[in-house]
């Protein structure tokens, strides 16, 4: 109980894990409508951009959640959440916001150590 209560963090790399499996799980979620809704998404966009859309929200998401190259993965995200703030309707600017506010912790955090990206390149280190 202490330790709860005590100002110091509990554990950085576990808030990491759950900030990333929660924003890449949910923006997977909402990619995979998109990929399998694409002949009508598509048009609504045009083509590039639909393209663009579905690639930052779905494969994007799911190196996200995965820890994978976390920071790249951000990016294309974070784009594609300001592109929505500034044309969404106002009803749907919310969702966009707190998308693009869970960008800069994600950003700045990377992928923590439960991470793909800790796990493939921390160099390992060998007792001799």
């Amino acid at each position: 109980m202490k330790r709860l209560l005590s100002p110091l963090s509990l554990n950085p790399d576990l808030g990491a894990l759950l900030l990333r499996l929660l924003f890449g799980g949910m923006f997977t979620y909402i990619g995979y409508g998109m990929l399998a809704n694409y002949d009508t998404i598509v048009p609504m966009f045009g083509d590039i951009i639909g393209n663009l859309v579905i690639f930052a929200e779905f494969f994007c998401g799911i190196l996200i959640a995965l820890g994978l190259f976390t920071r790249f993965a951000i990016v294309p995200a974070f784009i594609t959440m300001v592109v929505l703030y500034i044309i969404a309707p106002f009803d749907a600017k919310v969702h966009a916001f707190i998308f693009l506010i869970m960008c800069l912790p994600l950003f700045v955090a990377g992928g923590g150590k439960y991470s793909l990206d800790y796990i493939l390149f921390t160099k390992k280190q060998t007792i001799e």
